[in-house]
């Protein structure tokens, strides 16, 4: 029997475009919650034509931001559209947005005024800068977060510009950050009965990743640079060539975990030698340990490598590509990928929902919504307009 799933009782409204509001409301919407998105009638989101590869002239990753979502139609800058959404807010648990600040409140519709007519209402706003703050205003991209939290400057190599990861990390790091604030207020809310603003911003989202890179310097006077594939003075912890042309990364950089690799490497003695033998000295001779354990796994095939790797207790594994995923049985066991039916595309392969619950398990249920699929059920049956007052609104371009 399928069990319910645990945020079935919740009911998001989502006014974000892009990717930092919009992967909130896919996280909340995997695990059950009713994600309604309200999208701009002449173009809806920006989403629906991002992405490099783009089969039937569609993207592929709107399929997987807007997955689980109901899409309607609402042009909120007229007084019509935001009345629409003030109805929709009397009957929902969440407003998700992702404008610049004082969007909502130019239109009619800050948290206080929100919350005369739903004081239970969570207001979950996901900026660059946040709410309040000298840089409150400016206009914010995930990737000026990464740039300002700090983590461009210590990724890359040392002797190149600073580098990015290939994939939306603020952005992400926002909406994971905005996951677990909706949650808590959530929560909160259960218990006072009060309704309150997530504030989530990306600099701070991406701040809040940056370990101890604050108290390094403030009390060492210690700046983290780029250090390549590495982390300075942890060490063994990096990517090796092997015989036959590939790499591997092994991470065997605690004691215990080092001993291990050494009696792989049919070296025990190096786990008693003093240049080797502690965390520090490792790190302290990164370089010449690293060099070392690459003489070694050179000589051997990867597989055959790994295998001895595993046996022996070693942290170590290949760098997966998008290919590699899908051939591998680790993730064919735990179903981290699911393949979902979609109108346009056929099968579309994505991630599928994690963390993985015990007892109530989030879901894919669909993939991302045409635009406006969803008017008629959320006009009609949720709000119970009628077919003259749809028409009309259709007809002035509201909806």
């Amino acid at each position: 029997m399928t069990r319910p799933l645990p945020l079935r009782d919740v009911r998001v409204i989502e006014l974000g475009q892009l990717l930092a509001g919009p992967f909130c409301g896919q996280l909340l919407g995997d695990f059950g919650a009713e994600v309604i998105k309200v999208e701009d009638p002449s173009k809806g989101d920006p989403m629906r034509q991002w992405g490099r590869e783009k089969p039937h002239g569609r993207s592929l990753w709107w399929p997987v931001v807007a997955r689980n979502k109901k899409s309607i139609t609402a042009n909120l800058r007229s007084a019509d559209g935001q009345d629409l959404l003030r109805r929709l807010i009397t009957k929902s648990d969440v407003l998700l947005e992702n404008f610049r600040p004082g969007t909502l409140e130019r239109w009619g519709l800050a948290p206080e005024k929100l919350w005369e007519i739903n004081p239970r209402l969570v207001v979950t706003r996901v900026t660059g800068y946040g709410q309040t703050g000298p840089y409150a205003a400016r206009a914010g991209f995930g990737s000026i977060g990464e740039a300002m939290g700090g983590i461009r400057y210590v990724t890359g190599s040392p002797d190149q510009p600073p580098s990015r990861a290939g994939i939306s990390l603020g952005d992400s790091l926002a909406a994971m950050h905005a996951t677990l604030g909706t949650l808590v207020a959530l929560h909160e809310r259960d218990n006072s009965g009060q309704g309150q603003v997530v504030d989530a911003a990306i600099y701070e989202s991406v701040l809040g990743l940056m370990e101890s890179l604050l108290p390094e310097w403030q009390q060492a006077g210690y700046q983290r640079e780029r250090t390549g594939p590495v982390l300075p003075n942890v060490a063994p912890s990096n990517v090796y060539p092997t015989r036959d042309g590939d790499s591997i990364l092994i991470a065997a950089n605690q004691d215990s975990v080092f001993g291990r690799l050494a009696a792989v490497m049919g070296a025990s003695s190096l786990k008693d030698d003093p240049r080797y033998s502690t965390h520090g000295a490792r790190g302290e001779f990164m370089d010449e340990l690293d060099a070392l354990i690459a003489d070694w796994t050179v000589l051997h095939d990867t597989e055959e490598l790994l295998e001895a790797l595993h046996e022996g207790g070693v942290p170590a594994g290949r760098i997966y590509k998008a290919k590699d995923m899908f051939g591998d049985p680790h993730f064919a066991a735990r179903d981290a990928i699911v393949t979902v039916p979609d109108a346009n595309l056929g099968p579309v392969a994505m991630q599928n929902v994690f963390p993985k619950l015990s007892a109530s398990p989030g879901s894919v249920r669909a993939t991302g919504p045409e635009l406006g699929q969803h008017n008629e059920e959320i006009y009609s049956g949720l709000l119970g307009l009628s077919d003259d007052e749809i028409s009309r609104l259709r007809g002035a371009g509201t909806i």
